[in-house]
């Protein structure tokens, strides 16, 4: 199946009449375009575009190396994406009834997203996060609150994705999903979902007040993900979160870069403990982003599977062909979503789901249209949620797989966007490495960089935005989500689970969790055991922070 699809004589006429044509249609003066990564893009493409494409080498058939075409040999035909919309607010209960209706309308998976203290490894009633407890996500506290979360929803026929963690706040949140799950029942094996873990989320997204050092995140990322490799068959440790970097201004060729660089280092640093590229691999997701250029997204997707391919195969040498296939979840773009006419925000969304369909996404968020105004009411959830199954059982786009696929700008768009990731992540490696170029400022200055030109853009109209700089129409009040308030509510619940438990249990726990972690053991056990005994989140995270240290941004360094 190798070779040139093409005949020299053919291209070379063909190269002939694509000239004659320019010549006859194009100024000399005439407009360059380019993608939304700087990507430049001709009037019109054809066979000689891809003259070097080797179908075998660079295509091949979907299901199989080097899967540009899909990880599965049908796709949608047989296995439709899993519908997996975001949801989080106030307490546990709040949230857990948002989650039982979600289900109803036909989510087939659930995306919990926490708010800002949790994520910050805070309590509700500490004083940095009294007046955001419950605001943007749910609030955890302690075991229970857990338990209320996934009050009467099957653990064992749910994959439930915890989202937008911190590697310190997804070990403690992961322990606590365990022993809920244990008291219910449920053994380890039957559990499949995704918890985030990434540590850049930590140093380079959500950086403040107080994160780990960019060595002390990666190290317990790396704990977790070990502990669930030889615990969890079901489970994926790590995601690794393109989509996170994108809102924060990367472009989709920086977004590849950034993730594959990361997973490149957790690869190094799990076999350094002993798991093999085969053992580790296979357990991998990743996280990316749908935004606005539709094309570039369907080829950051392609380009995607087909750069993770050839580094298991070529750079660690993985035999196992499920260690070759990336798996990814997609949600729609929430920058790209505007205050501004947010009823134009469905339009948006629904072609960002498009590409993430058209790309072969395993599953999908798809944000709703008044995200920019505050959360979501259950109406616009349950329309965003619509839009994935209109699509999936309206448009008939899962008739066949790929069916971009040898599009002669689509093909490449792929070869452009991943020969662009490689020279991306070599950048990082030049720096030493993902999390070295982390403790540099240097993935901070990328990211800023990026984000201020594409706002320059739109400031001075070069990047259109409808409703924003282009058919701007007056602003008409919205109905927006208000939230119940979850401090009070959450404080209460905090002073009777302390009075209840037994303090030198937690104090003993504590204890032997700062002992391991000062000895670099493995330190997801012994978070298990700390909430088991009744330790609050806040209170083990205090003890990352004061055995580990904190940081400071180097952009932030006086």
């Amino acid at each position: 199946m190798e070779g040139s699809l093409f005949d020299p004589s053919t291209l070379a006429g063909l190269r002939e009449a694509f000239a004659r044509w320019r010549s006859r249609h194009l100024a000399p003066d005439h407009d360059r375009r380019t993608t939304a990564a700087g990507i430049p893009v001709e009037p019109v493409y054809g066979p000689a575009d891809v003259a070097d494409l080797d179908y075998g080498r660079d295509l091949g058939l979907p299901g199989e190396p080097p899967f540009t075409r899909g990880v599965y040999p049908t796709m949608y035909r047989q296995r439709a994406w899993t519908m997996r919309p975001l949801a989080g607010y106030g307490t546990p209960e709040d949230t857990n009834d948002r989650l039982r209706y979600l289900l109803r309308q036909g989510a087939t998976g659930l995306n919990i997203t926490f708010d800002y203290p949790t994520l910050r490894g805070y309590d509700s009633d500490a004083p940095e996060a009294r007046a955001e407890a419950g605001l943007g996500g749910v609030a955890i506290d302690c075991l229970d609150d857990v338990a209320r979360l996934f009050a009467g929803i099957p653990l064992d026929r749910v994959s439930v994705s915890l989202v937008t963690c911190n590697p310190g706040m997804a070990m403690i949140a992961m322990a606590m999903y365990l022993a809920t799950a244990r008291r219910a029942g449920v053994s380890y094996d039957r559990l499949a979902g995704t918890c985030q873990n990434d540590f850049l989320m930590e140093c380079a997204i959500t950086t403040a007040p107080e994160p780990l050092a960019p060595r002390a995140s990666f190290r317990l990322s790396c704990d977790t993900v070990e502990y669930c490799l030889r615990h969890l068959p079901r489970w994926n440790p790590i995601s690794f979160v393109g989509y996170n970097l994108e809102e924060a201004g990367a472009t989709a060729v920086q977004e590849a870069g950034l993730v594959f660089a990361h997973a490149r280092a957790v690869l190094r640093e799990l076999e350094r403990r002993g798991l093999g590229v085969d053992q580790v691999a296979p357990r991998l997701s990743f996280f990316f982003s749908a935004g606005n250029d539709f094309f570039e997204h369907v080829a950051k997707y392609r380009a995607a599977r087909r750069m993770w391919c050839r580094m298991m195969r070529e750079e660690f040498g993985a035999q196992d062909p499920r260690a070759w296939a990336l798996r990814f979840h997609v949600q729609t773009s929430g920058v790209a979503l505007t205050a501004q006419q947010p009823e134009v925000n469905i339009v948006r969304s629904a072609y960002h789901a498009l590409a993430a369909v058209l790309g072969g996404a395993q599953s999908l968020h798809v944000s709703a249209h008044d995200e920019a105004l505050g959360l979501p009411t259950e109406e616009t959830i349950t329309l965003a949620l619509r839009t994935q199954q209109v699509l999936l059982g309206e448009t008939n786009v899962t008739a066949t797989v790929d069916p971009l696929g040898g599009g002669y700008y689509v093909e490449r768009l792929t070869d452009e966007v991943e020969a662009r990731a490689w020279e991306f992540v070599r950048s990082v490696e030049a720096q030493g490495g993902i999390v070295a170029a982390t403790e540099r400022g240097w993935v901070h200055a990328e990211l800023a960089r990026s984000a201020f030109e594409y706002q320059m853009g739109v400031k001075e109209g070069r990047i259109e935005v409808v409703g924003v700089n282009r058919f701007v129409g007056p602003d008409q009040p919205r109905r927006v989500f208000v939230q119940p308030p979850a401090a009070p509510r959450q404080s209460e619940r905090l002073r009777a689970w302390r009075e209840a438990r037994d303090r030198d249990a937690v104090k003993r726990a504590l204890d032997r969790l700062e002992a391991v972690l000062r000895a670099r053991g493995n330190a997801f056990p012994a978070v298990l055991v700390a909430v088991e005994a009744g330790a609050t989140l806040g209170e083990v995270h205090r003890r990352f922070r004061e055995t580990l240290g904190v940081w400071a941004m180097p952009l932030l360094r006086g």
